[in-house]
C-alpha cells in the first residue's frame, strides 16, 4: 500500500463567511457526511505561506526571535509569510521573506517539505524551503515594522535546534518540521535529492 494524501471534495449544500479580515477570514461551510447527514464546519480560510531554513556553510540555521501575541510568546522561529498575491510562485516569496527578514540571500534553493499547518480548523498550505550559499543581501535593509521591529537574528547549529525541539523548548510549527525534516533528509538520500525549488504545489498552484 502507497502511504500518500489525496486530494477529495466532499459536497457543500451552503457557505457562509462570517468574518472578513485583513489577511484571512473564518467560513462555515454545510457538508454533506458519508451517511447523508448534514454537518456545519467552521475553518479559517488562508492565503498560503512560504517559510525558509537557511542553513549556512558551518552547519547553522538562521533562526529569528519574534513576539506571537495569540500564544503570548517570543519564539525562535525561521523566516516565514504570507503569499499575499493569488498564484504567486513561492520561491519568489521565499526569496523576498528571507531578504525582508534577514537581509539575505542565497543561491541554492530546494523544496524541503510541504505541510497543512491546521488541517482541522485552517486551509493554511506552508511550503517549507532549504535555503543554501548564503550571502549578505546588497542594498539597504528592508524597514520593518509592528512586531518584527522586535526582532532578534541569529544562527544556531542544527543539533541544538533539535535538541530544542525534542526537549520541548522550541514551539514554531515551521521551525520544527523543517529541522527534523532537514535531518532525516540528510540521513536518508541527501539534501541534492530533495526536489527542485519550483516543484509543483498542489495546494497553491502557480505559474513557474
Amino acid at each position: 500500500m502507497t502511504i500518500k494524501d489525496t486530494a477529495e471534495e466532499w459536497e457543500v449544500r451552503a457557505t457562509q463567511t462570517p468574518f472578513v479580515g485583513n489577511k484571512t477570514s473564518v467560513r462555515t461551510d454545510d457538508v454533506v457526511m458519508p451517511d447523508g447527514s448534514v454537518v456545519h464546519r467552521d475553518y479559517q480560510v488562508h492565503p498560503g505561506s512560504v517559510a525558509v531554513l537557511a542553513l549556512d556553510d558551518q552547519g547553522r540555521v538562521l533562526v529569528i526571535r519574534q513576539y506571537r501575541h495569540p500564544v503570548r510568546h517570543k519564539l525562535w522561529e525561521i523566516p516565514a509569510g504570507l503569499l499575499d498575491i493569488p498564484g504567486e510562485n513561492p520561491l519568489h516569496a521565499a526569496q523576498r521573506e528571507l531578504y525582508e527578514e534577514a537581509h539575505v540571500k542565497a543561491e541554492d534553493w530546494r523544496v524541503l517539505t510541504d505541510v497543512f499547518t491546521t488541517p482541522g480548523g485552517c486551509d493554511e498550505a506552508v511550503r517549507i524551503f532549504l535555503a543554501r550559499d548564503l550571502s549578505e543581501a546588497e542594498g539597504q535593509r528592508f524597514e520593518v515594522e509592528d512586531e518584527e521591529a522586535d526582532m532578534e537574528l541569529s544562527r544556531v547549529p542544527v543539533d541544538e535546534l533539535v535538541r530544542g525541539v525534542l526537549t520541548g523548548d522550541l514551539h514554531n510549527n515551521c521551525l520544527v518540521v523543517g529541522v527534523l525534516s532537514l535531518i532525516a533528509a540528510q540521513n536518508g538520500d541527501g539534501l541534492d535529492a530533495l526536489r527542485p525549488a519550483e516543484a509543483p504545489w498542489p495546494a497553491r498552484p502557480f505559474e513557474a
